[in-house]
């Protein structure tokens, strides 16, 4: 299991990201957090293939596509996160710290 922890910013929220790998290609995913919009999405996308519409593009993929859905802020860093959190439970990517500093 890939897990992921983010701080979302002014809103006050963070979240923890679990996506853990099933049989075949298919994922589950969990969101826990405060935010009821991060839940919502969450709960759309539950589980789900990788090797189809996940990975692709902004427009096609999966998870933005749940995020446009349910999130209210465009620049919410959870979508994002949410695919790095993938691409290391599939083993295509490594489990590097990412970060946005604002000043």
């Amino acid at each position: 299991m890939a897990k992921a922890r983010v701080s979302a910013g002014a809103c006050g929220y963070s979240a923890v990201i679990k996506v853990k790998k099933r049989e075949g290609r298919r994922l589950s995913l969990e969101i826990s957090s405060d935010c009821v919009m991060l839940k919502a999405m969450a709960e759309e996308i539950g589980e789900l293939d990788w090797g189809k519409g996940v990975l692709e593009s902004f427009a096609t993929s999966k998870i933005y596509k749940a995020a446009e859905k349910h999130l209210k802020h465009a620049s919410c860093p959870v979508p994002s996160a949410v695919l790095k959190t993938i691409e290391v439970e599939i083993g295509i990517a490594l489990p590097n710290e990412v970060k946005i500093e604002i000043e």
